[in-house]
């Protein structure tokens, strides 16, 4: 037993574990996800449904979105940002690594008559031949990624861009990593049975990196047959380190948002929204 607990509550090397994919391609817990996403009361996997029709909005006139734009939305879930961007005329396309929510998403194209290209995968692997005048990537998806990644995910979208197209992305400010705290929790089926439909208990870790600004909720989810751990990595950005990331991937900030609603920056925010562009046609 003692064994046991050590390994629950072990911390991990920053970003030593990668199981965001299993939220989204797990039979039981995708369908949970998916319902979180359409709830549109709530701030779960998507934002509530005013935020969204007000960030739209916004996107739309900030980057003069048409019938001429092309966009794609990384992690698109079930095409909340997709099928608003689409009703402009634009050309749309998304992608996500959830087969559920992109059946979600492709029904709801199919019913309202518009136009997307939805793309079931990895986003890291993406092999795209088209080119785009906006890259999105919303709800701080851009801070589950290592530092690899995030590498790795800038120069795919370097590879896409147009001429003179932009990006825009929101992350976690230095103001959220401070108001976390470490903790430690168990509850039986944790979050009303979110992890599995059989009886679990759950160990919820909390460990925050000083260093790194990084927080990690480490989840441990214990039934009758099995044990299996969830990592999910929260990195936070000061508007200088976002800024340094992206230069040196040839990427230059030139707009900053409290959110990717347009808000004026607050450096009081917890989260942040960031415009980038191709170093060459900034």
């Amino acid at each position: 037993m003692f064994c046991e607990l050590n390994e629950i509550n072990k911390r991990p090397q920053p970003f030593e574990f990668y199981t965001a994919p299993e939220l989204w391609t797990n039979e039981y817990t995708s369908q949970k996800m998916l319902e979180y996403h359409l709830d549109e009361s709530i701030d779960a996997a998507s934002r509530n449904i005013g935020f969204i029709d007000k960030s739209v909005e916004w996107m739309v006139e900030y980057f003069n979105i048409n019938s001429s734009s092309s966009i794609i939305d990384f992690g698109c879930g079930p095409g909340l940002y997709t099928s608003r961007f689409a009703k402009t005329g634009a050309k749309v396309t998304g992608i996500d690594f959830s087969q559920r929510s992109l059946e979600y998403a492709q029904k709801e194209a199919v019913k309202n008559n518009l136009n997307i290209d939805y793309i079931w995968g990895d986003y890291l692997k993406v092999d795209l031949n088209e080119k785009y005048d906006l890259i999105t990537m919303i709800m701080c998806d851009y801070t589950a990624l290592s530092p690899a990644q995030r590498k790795k995910l800038l120069d795919i979208f370097r590879g896409l861009l147009k001429p003179g197209g932009s990006i825009i992305l929101d992350v976690y400010s230095y103001n959220y990593f401070h108001e976390n705290q470490e903790i430690s929790i168990y509850e039986f089926n944790h979050l009303n049975r979110f992890w599995s439909p059989d009886d679990y208990y759950c160990f919820v870790n909390t460990f925050k990196y000083e260093m790194e600004k990084l927080i990690l909720e480490k989840y441990a989810i214990i039934d009758k047959s099995s044990k299996r751990f969830i990592y999910n990595w929260f990195q936070c950005f000061s508007v200088e380190s976002i800024r340094s990331e992206f230069e040196e991937n040839g990427l230059g900030v030139i707009d900053i948002f409290s959110d990717v609603a347009g808000k004026g920056f607050d450096n009081k925010t917890k989260e942040f929204a960031i415009v980038a562009r191709d170093n060459k046609f900034k």
